[in-house]
């Protein structure tokens, strides 16, 4: 269990977050630029001093500004991956990741650095440098290292940003049995939202350095009590359900999210099995007529409950019989439409526009 009330003041920029992760449960930190999520871990694994507040690690006190209690970073048991991972560079893969292992015998710090190899399926560049690595391979290097000291929480900074789609989802599996492997406490800090409903069990929100909405990511991105999700995030549309049948002939499976169902690209998934979707409202057509003679399985008649956006573009939010989607149109578009909030649309969305977050 981590707990935590830090404040930090730097110049103008105040930090005061609060808050709490339970073993074996990982929080996302989440919010635009320059919120405060890296300093945030910064203080966390004692990199930086707070100016008050209390750090507890599973009942330990690692600072307490009331007690004038300091645990120096080397002795926290912390396990931190930066955004851009920091490896060693004069050192190899290897190097890398025994770096910090504890054990009472040579022998025993060089099992625990082989079985950390083995694990994240590195041992085959075992002697390799980091530069010669791929992005993806140096963050299982980084997060190998991170874990073979056996830490008692993890902080991962940014993880994925630095990834492609398909690695990003690859590493999100990676990331999930890191989960349920070790039980430990997870910070993980990212600006995209679909990362932290795909790994996350609670979101946090922070906005100019203070926790302004905090709850399951799919209630802080659906109601956000700070800036709106298409701020935050290139995926607008961001679902829940459930597969309820699969077409093998068609390569997808339709997936009931409540009071609407969608037709989405099979994913490997099984009928029954919990699934969340992601669409972006650019991929969200508009029309104000009932469509005819569309090849689209996904139409939806839904009301708009709101229009909002800048001198080119506008952002529709339309209700299809209680769940809301997010739609990208011109403002021209809105002008030649008539579009006004209260108006009956439909909603096309090609399934191959629809893609699951894992």
């Amino acid at each position: 269990m981590l707990n935590l009330s830090l404040q930090l003041s730097l110049g103008s920029f105040t930090l005061d977050v609060q808050f709490r992760v339970g073993e074996g449960e990982v929080m996302t930190l989440v919010g635009p630029s320059g919120s405060g999520k890296t300093l945030t871990l910064r203080l966390i694994s004692g990199l930086i001093r707070p100016d008050t507040g209390f750090l507890t690690l599973y009942g330990s006190t690692l600072y307490s500004s009331d007690e004038d209690h300091w645990i120096a970073p080397h002795a926290r048991k912390i396990g931190y991956v930066p955004q851009h991972y920091q490896l060693f560079p004069h050192l190899t893969v290897s190097q890398n990741v025994a770096f910090g292992v504890r054990g009472d015998s040579k022998a025993e710090r060089d099992r625990i650095t082989e079985t950390t190899l083995e694990t994240f399926r590195i041992s085959d560049i075992a002697d390799r440098l980091p530069r010669s690595l791929s992005g993806g391979q140096q963050q299982r290097v980084a997060l190998g290292r991170a874990l073979a000291a056996e830490p008692r929480v993890l902080l991962l900074d940014e993880p994925l940003a630095a990834l492609d789609h398909p690695l990003r989802r690859e590493l999100r599996h990676e990331l999930n049995a890191i989960k349920e492997r070790s039980h430990i406490p997870i910070v993980l800090v990212t600006h995209d939202l679909s990362d932290a409903v795909a790994m996350g069990d609670v979101a946090i929100l922070i906005e100019d350095g203070h926790v302004v909405d905090q709850g399951r990511p799919l209630d802080v991105i659906n109601q956000p009590q700070g800036r709106a999700p298409t701020q935050l995030t290139e995926v607008e549309n961001i679902l829940q359900g459930e597969v309820v049948a699969i077409s093998q002939e068609d390569g997808t499976m339709t997936c009931n999210l409540g009071p609407v169902s969608l037709a989405v690209p099979h994913a490997g998934l099984q009928v029954r099995d919990e699934v969340c979707i992601g669409i972006r409202a650019e991929d969200v057509l508009v029309g104000v007529e009932p469509p005819v003679g569309l090849i689209a399985e996904n139409i939806l008649p839904g009301i708009i409950s709101g229009i909002n956006g800048g001198d080119f573009e506008r952002h529709l939010t339309v209700n299809c019989t209680g769940l809301e989607f997010r739609a990208e149109v011109s403002a021209r578009t809105v002008s030649n439409l008539g579009l006004h909030e209260g108006q009956t649309v439909w909603l096309v969305i090609k399934n191959n526009s629809c893609f699951v977050l894992e």
